[in-house]
């Protein structure tokens, strides 16, 4: 449960718009040190102040697009997310210098909208229904 406090702490950092547009969003009050931006417009922040931050929340990404799913946070930045790396993305000597040749631009998963991909059957079906046939009387 978020404090009063708190509430009114990040409320006074981050200004009385961005506070009203988490609360809206996200449903909490969070403020914290900008890290980056991914290709997508996607913010990451990170909290470091054990007092204000449950254990293992201190990094949040703000999503650009509000139909949320976990595909819209690209991988480099999940692990990152996660605490699976130490630096982000951005100031990550190795992952900058490292761009494996079949790494391809990264796509967000449409599954479940308008663009999914559906696929269509080509095969004869094995068993067809009966189709009584008439012959007329003569």
């Amino acid at each position: 449960m978020v404090s009063l406090w708190r509430t009114i702490r990040s409320a006074r950092r981050v200004g009385l718009k961005e506070w009203w547009r988490q609360m809206q969003y996200i449903g909490d009050a969070k403020s914290g040190t900008y890290i980056g931006i991914d290709q997508f417009g996607n913010r990451y922040f990170e909290n470091r102040n054990s007092e204000e931050e449950v254990p293992g929340r201190q990094r949040w990404v703000d999503l650009a697009q509000h139909e949320y799913h976990a595909s819209q946070v690209p991988p480099e930045w999940h692990s990152w997310l996660q605490h699976i790396r130490k630096d982000s993305p951005d100031n990550d000597k190795v992952m900058q210098a490292s761009t494996p040749p079949w790494k391809v631009e990264w796509t967000e998963t449409l599954t479940g909208t308008r663009g999914a991909y559906k696929s269509y059957n080509t095969a004869a079906p094995k068993m067809y229904s009966w189709q009584p046939k008439s012959i007329p009387r003569q």
